[in-house]
C-alpha cells in the first residue's frame, strides 16, 4: 500500500535503509510535508509520519545524527513563543515512566527555547526504538533509534466508514480497511472510473469515490442489485426499500460520484470496445458464502448462442474459479487504460499454493501479492496488476497456451478444499474434547 502511494503521491524508499518487511519504521524521501500530509490522508497501514532529525544504533549515534541535523530546519519549531513535548514509543518493549523521562532528558543539547506543554502543543516531538519482533527475545538495548518531529497520522478512515454502521450491507460486504487499501493499489485518484464487476452492496466502490473516483459494477444477481429480498443484518428479515448501493454513497455524502450499477454477466461482453476504467476493483466469489454463477446452460451451445437475436436471459450455470479470473484478467487487459490497474482477491489453498499458479496475461505485469490468512489451510491473495501492453485480438486466449492456466484449474476445488479443512478441524475438536 505504501508504495503504491509514493508512486502516486509523489517520493520513494531512502537509499538509507533495505527494506525490512519485519520492522514497523521505514524511512521514505517524501519531497514536501504537503506530499506527506497527503499520503497519511489516504493509508490506512501507516500510523504516522515524521521528520526524521535523527535516527542512529544506538543512543550514541543517534545524538551524533541531531547535532548534525542542519540548524535551520529546526530553529522554527523551537522558538521561545511556542510549546512542545516529546513522546517516547518503544517497539516490543515496555519502559518504565523514570526509564522514559532519563531519555527525554538525555535530548538537553537540542536548542528547545519554547515551553512544555502536554495536553495542546504546537509541536510534538518522538523517540522511537525499535527492539526487534522476536517477544521472547527482547534485547537490553534497541536495534534502531529515531528522533523526529510529528507531522500527521490517522486512523478515522475505518472507523467512519465501518460496516458495522452502513446502511445497506451483504453477508460478504468487504471490510472498511481493506477497501482503502484496494484502493490505495489501484491508485484511484479523483476523476478516476472505477469499476467493479461483481459489485454486491457497492462496498468497495465507496473507498473509490472517497478518492473523488466515479465508480460504477455489475453483478449477476438482480437481487443485491435492487435491494431485494432477505436482509444479511441481525434481527432483521427483508431488507428495506431504500437499502442500496446509491443510498451507501448517499449516506457518506459521496452520491455525485455514483454512475449506476447494471444487471449483468461479467463472464458476457456488454461493454463498448475501448479502454474505459482507470482501475477495476473487485472480489470475485469463491463458492463459500455466495455462489459462483453465470448466464448459460452447461448444454449450451455456440450454434444457439449464434442463432439467437432475442436479449434472452439463460438459465444460470457453475462459473468456475480457474474461469472467473481469466475471464477478469482478459476483460481487465482490454478495458483498463495503459497504466491502469486490476485489484483483486484470489482465494489460496495453502498447502497447494506456489507462485506458478496466480493467474497471468501478456498485457498485465504483476505489481504485488500479500497474502491474508482466513484458517490454517486457506487464504486469499490480493493481487495488484497493471496495464503495460495494448490490447490485440491475438491477446484475447493467450493465457489458455500459458502453462500458468492447468496448475490454477485445481482451484476450481477450492470450496471443497475449504470445507475439508472445516470438517476436519471440527472431527480433531470433538476428539480432543472426549479425551
Amino acid at each position: 500500500e505504501i508504495t503504491s502511494l509514493l508512486s502516486l503521491c509523489g517520493g520513494q524508499f531512502s537509499g538509507e535503509q533495505e527494506i525490512h518487511v519485519n520492522s514497523p519504521f521505514w524511512i521514505l524521501n517524501i519531497p514536501s510535508e504537503e506530499m506527506a500530509r497527503g499520503l497519511m490522508k489516504r493509508t490506512v497501514c501507516a500510523k504516522s509520519i515524521f521528520e526524521l532529525w535523527g535516527h542512529g544504533r544506538s543512543a550514541g549515534e543517534l545524538y551524533a545524527s541531531l547535532k548534525n541535523y542542519p540548524m535551520d530546519k529546526m530553529l522554527p519549531y523551537l522558538q521561545s513563543d511556542s510549546t512542545y513535548k516529546v513522546h517516547i514509543h518503544t517497539f516490543n518493549k515496555t519502559l518504565t515512566q523514570a526509564q522514559k523521562i532519563k531519555k527525554i532528558d538525555a535530548l538537553e543539547f537540542l536548542p528547545f527555547k519554547g515551553k512544555v506543554n502536554l495536553k495542546n502543543p504546537e509541536h510534538i516531538f518522538w523517540i522511537l526504538e525499535d527492539y526487534g519482533m522476536n517477544p521472547n527475545n527482547v534485547p537490553e538495548e534497541p536495534f534502531h533509534l529515531y528522533f523526529g518531529r510529528w507531522v500527521h497520522g490517522q486512523r478515522e478512515l475505518i472507523e467512519s466508514y465501518s460496516v458495522k454502521k452502513r446502511h445497506f450491507i451483504g453477508n460478504t460486504s468487504m471490510d472498511a480497511c481493506l477497501s482503502f487499501i484496494m484502493a490505495n493499489h489501484g491508485r484511484v485518484k479523483p476523476n478516476d472510473v472505477v469499476y467493479d464487476p461483481f459489485v454486491g452492496t457497492g462496498g468497495l466502490l465507496i473507498s473509490s469515490a472517497h478518492f473523488g473516483a466515479y465508480v460504477c459494477g455489475t453483478d449477476i444477481d438482480y437481487n443485491t442489485i435492487h435491494g431485494l429480498g432477505k436482509a444479511s443484518r441481525k434481527n432483521q428479515k427483508w431488507r428495506g426499500p431504500d437499502e442500496n448501493i446509491r443510498a451507501n454513497l448517499r449516506q457518506y455524502g459521496l452520491e455525485k460520484y455514483y454512475l449506476d450499477a447494471l444487471v449483468a454477466d461479467s463472464s458476457r461482453p456488454i461493454w463498448r470496445k475501448g479502454m474505459l476504467f482507470d482501475a477495476i476493483i473487485t472480489d470475485p466469489p469463491y463458492g463459500i458464502r455466495e455462489a459462483t454463477r453465470r448466464t448459460g446452460s452447461p448444454k449450451e451451445t455456440v450454434k444457439s448462442v449464434e442463432r439467437s437475436t432475442e436479449n434472452h436471459i439463460f438459465v444460470s450455470s457453475n462459473y468456475h474459479l480457474s474461469d472467473i479470473f481469466f475471464d477478469l484478467l482478459k476483460f481487465a487487459a482490454e478495458y483498463l487504460v495503459m497504466g491502469g490497474r486490476l485489484v483483486y482477491w484470489l482465494p489460496i489453498y495453502r498447502p497447494e499454493y506456489t507462485e506458478e499458479i496466480i493467474p497471468r496475461h501478456p498485457c498485465l505485469k504483476l505489481i504485488s501479492n500479500c497474502e491474508q490468512m482466513l484458517s490454517s489451510h486457506t487464504s486469499r491473495r490480493l493481487i495488484t496488476m497493471e496495464k503495460v501492453k495494448e490490447f490485440k485480438d491475438q491477446d484475447e486466449n493467450s493465457y489458455l497456451l500459458d502453462g500458468q492456466y492447468m496448475p490454477y484449474r485445481g482451484h476450481n476445488s477450492f470450496r471443497e478444499k475449504y470445507f475439508s479443512g472445516v470438517t476436519k478441524r471440527i472431527a480433531k475438536e470433538e476428539k480432543d474434547n472426549q479425551k
